[in-house]
């Protein structure tokens, strides 16, 4: 099989899924160095992300109480299907907070009463795009692709499909008012009224005016913590995590918490650096500093107790606009592109460095997680956003060194007035425009930062404009187009000619313009000559013939189509989402073999084209420790030599989620089935599809700790035994195998089962009381069947 078609043919099966789915300073200051922080213990992000809630039982209960009301009667015709509760509150007051807590309480706490069908919470802010906002309130409604949809006709016609019928709550978080946004408010509304009767709207808002602008029907004031309630949220961020006597920090708490007026945001914030630092006269110190009276003096001292190179990576964010959603791993590849991360020894990475200086900032609050977003190629990645006032305390701090150019997008670039100071040195401008970009940006010479957001399908990116910027800009470290990355369908004639030109671009280490699939993209041989380039992305672009080894400082390659041989040159490479093994000089699998920094994800395919147990070895998977997915793709060759490759390609020991395509092996690897010590012994997903070994599926008593089994089309005649064993599956999910015609004994720990397109006396059996079928999955609480 060719591997265009073998592409085709894992797409089809995806969407086949898919489809079958839907139906003053302290001494003290920064004294961490960066061993120090790369070396803490790692907690997931996503375990800071939910911030603990104190002394708003009261405000719950009220919200809630209004949250269930439906109202009862024949509403006249008219009137809306929602109505609307207003929050509203000083900056830094806990808005934001509750109004999450508000939408965890429901999920987790009420779920039982299923008082709404969807639950949208979206951050508005003072300036917002419909478009952007209608997108978020999709991805909310659904995690489906919205194949290529971005104009406000489409959008608005899909969320009226999405949520007619159905009782909804809807929040606005942050909402401003001014007069030009009346218009975009009826815009932002106007899909709402398909809904069921009993629909929410909850808004936060800093004023009273804003918080009413959809008129609401109840408007409540964000109150005051009362003083223990206050001191008991200082003290949890201060020390909860900390095994010391409390009684004296305590005292010295309650007297720092006291200076800090009840302001929630300070208390995040100081109490973060006081944790970091739990030493008594530290915090003796602390306490007699006048200037924690005032909140934003109080961010200004937890800013400086930072680290140095942290503070310079946090000064870097102030490029971005306000409560823009911040990537982590963006963010990480921003900062070791400029420099900005230091490591203390030769064998530490950077990118463990960077996510240090992360985890640093979220301990503290001046990075606020927002769950997760999904990226082009499959995975996901953490995000956060800044607090409006401590991103008014970096603005202070970065100075004329960041800019941004927030021109609306419905104008484009026409119409911007402003300066540009001639000293900036990191630039974001939000929308693309040729005259805008060639009069206020072309000739920016101390730029090392370009960053446009968002290029419109209708203006592409001019070749003379390209050339300007390379031949003009010529301290660039990052250029970045199109940052925003919304996946929209193009022109099919689309064609990105990077120019030779950028050659001239000698300090280039971060080179961005993500394309869609049908865009061509041709790169010049004088890109090879960039020689401290670390991260390429052209997206789902069609890269020409390219000799990407010759970048031997290259560490990302964000590109879905690429393909080039001796890849093994790229001894620092840690990202890279196809490895495609041939028949051909440079594209042997023992490529990989010194690879070993590769993280993430990596697929395989071409499995076929390896001839023996040795050439399989000299991968060297096992050494890649960081990778946390794996994909392998064979193509049904002598059914012994793949059970001996696929042996010898066992995964390290700390992989997470493993798929196996198109395996025609007369066996399965002992990894696998639990003979040997090896393999990843963590695994938390299996997908095997198309596997055409007749007889039984593999034991999979190697994976004690596995989660989620995917089956696809698979030849078995029945599930291997022993799957009672599998103690920690909670789902297992059988896809057109239509030779199983009954279940093995089934572990009680299933808490969901799919059945899709099997053979009908499977089929029937698991939904027929009693069957023998029926008996082994009664226990599991969700249970699907197409």
């Amino acid at each position: 099989m060719s591997r265009l078609k073998l592409k085709k043919r894992i797409q089809q099966v995806e969407n086949t899924v898919s489809e079958v789915k839907k139906s003053p300073l302290l001494g003290v200051a920064g004294n961490s160095t960066p061993k120090d922080i790369a070396n803490k213990n790692r907690r997931e992000l996503g375990a800071a992300s939910k911030r603990e809630v104190f002394g708003r039982e009261a405000l719950r209960d009220d919200i809630m109480a209004r949250l269930r009301e439906i109202p009862q009667g024949d509403a006249p015709s008219y009137s809306p299907c929602y109505s609307v509760i207003g929050i509203y509150g000083v900056a830094g007051s806990g808005k934001t907070t509750f109004a999450g807590y508000i939408r965890d309480y429901i999920k987790e706490e009420c779920k039982e009463e299923k008082l709404f069908d969807t639950i949208m919470c979206i951050h508005v802010s003072e300036t917002f795009s419909v478009e952007d906002i209608f997108q978020e309130m999709l991805k909310d409604i659904s995690q489906d692709s919205l194949s290529g949809i971005s104009d406000h006709r489409g959008l608005n016609k899909k969320l009226k499909e999405a949520l007619r019928g159905k009782r909804f709550l809807l929040i606005l978080d942050d909402l401003w008012v001014k007069n030009k946004n009346d218009q975009q408010l009826e815009e932002l509304i106007s899909p709402l009224n398909v809904g069921l009767k009993g629909s929410k709207i909850l808004v936060t808002a800093r004023t009273k005016e804003a918080a009413g602008a959809l008129c609401a029907d109840k408007l409540i004031e964000m109150p005051d913590l009362d003083e223990d309630q206050y001191l008991t949220m200082f003290m949890h961020y201060a020390l909860s995590c900390k095994s010391i006597a409390l009684k004296e920090f305590e005292q010295v708490g309650r007297e720092i918490a006291k200076k800090l007026h009840r302001s929630p945001i300070a208390a995040v914030t100081v109490a973060g650096r006081l944790g970091a630092n739990p030493n008594i006269s530290f915090w003796k110190n602390v306490a007699k500093l006048d200037m924690l009276n005032d909140t934003m003096d109080a961010l200004w001292w937890s800013y400086q107790q930072l680290n140095p190179d942290i503070r310079r990576c946090f000064e870097f964010c102030n490029i971005f606009p306000r409560r823009f959603q911040l990537e982590k791993d963006q963010l990480v590849r921003l900062w070791i592109a400029q420099g900005f991360v230091k490591t203390s020894y030769a064998i530490e990475e950077m990118e463990d460095v960077a996510e240090g200086y992360i985890q640093e900032l979220v301990s503290c609050s001046f990075l606020q997680p927002k769950g997760t977003r999904s990226l082009m190629e499959g995975s996901n990645t953490d995000c956060f956003t800044i607090h409006d006032l401590l991103h008014d305390l970096v603005n202070k701090v970065a100075g004329s060194d960041c800019f941004r150019i927030e021109n609306e997008r419905g104008h484009r670039g026409e119409g911007w007035k402003g300066d540009v100071p001639r000293d900036v040195r990191h630039l974001f401008v939000e929308t693309y425009n040729a005259e805008l970009i060639t009069e206020n940006v072309i000739g920016l010479e101390n730029l090392r930062t370009l960053i446009i957001n968002v290029v419109a399908w209708d203006t592409p990116v001019e070749e003379k404009v390209l050339e300007s910027i390379c031949m003009s800009l010529l301290k660039l470290r990052v250029l970045a187009i199109d940052f925003y990355q919304r996946r929209r369908i193009s022109n099919p004639s689309d064609k990105l000619l990077v120019p030779e030109s950028i050659i001239q671009l000698k300090h280039l280490r971060y080179l961005a313009f993500p394309k869609s699939r049908q865009c061509k993209v041709v790169l010049p041989c004088t890109l090879a000559k960039l020689v401290h380039i670390q991260l390429l992305d052209f997206g789902e672009g069609e890269i020409s013939e390219f000799t990407f080894s010759d970048l031997t400082n290259l560490r990302h390659i964000l590109c879905l189509d690429v393909n080039f041989p001796n890849i093994g040159r790229l001894s620092s490479l840690q990202t890279v989402s196809d490895f495609v093994v041939m028949n051909r000089q440079g594209y042997e699998i023992k490529q990989l073999r010194d690879l070993n920094k590769i993280r993430g994800r990596l697929r395989i395919i071409g499995l076929g084209d390896v001839k023996s147990k040795e050439e399989a070895l000299e991968a060297n998977l096992a050494a890649k420790e960081r990778l946390m997915e794996l994909t392998l793709l064979f193509c049904r060759r002598t059914a012994e030599v793949e059970a001996e490759v696929l042996e010898a390609l066992c995964p390290p020991v700390g992989l997470e989620k493993l798929s196996i395509w198109f395996y025609s092996g007369s066996r399965y690897p002992d990894w696998i089935v639990g003979k040997l010590n090896g393999g990843p012994k963590g695994l938390q997903v299996l997908e095997l599809f198309h596997c055409s070994q007749l007889g039984p599926g593999p034991q999979l008593v190697g994976f004690p700790h596995l989660r989620n089994l995917r089956i696809g089309w698979c030849d078995w005649d029945t599930l291997a035994g022993k799957m009672e064993h599998l103690t920690s599956l909670e789902t297992l999910e059988i896809i057109g195998c239509e030779n199983i015609r009954s279940l093995p004994a089934l572990p009680r720990s299933l808490l969901k089962f799919e059945l899709y397109h099997c053979h009908d006396e499977l089929m029937k059996g698991c939904q027929t009381v009693g069957d023998p079928n029926w008996l082994k999955i009664k226990h599991i609480p969700m249970k699907i069947f197409r």
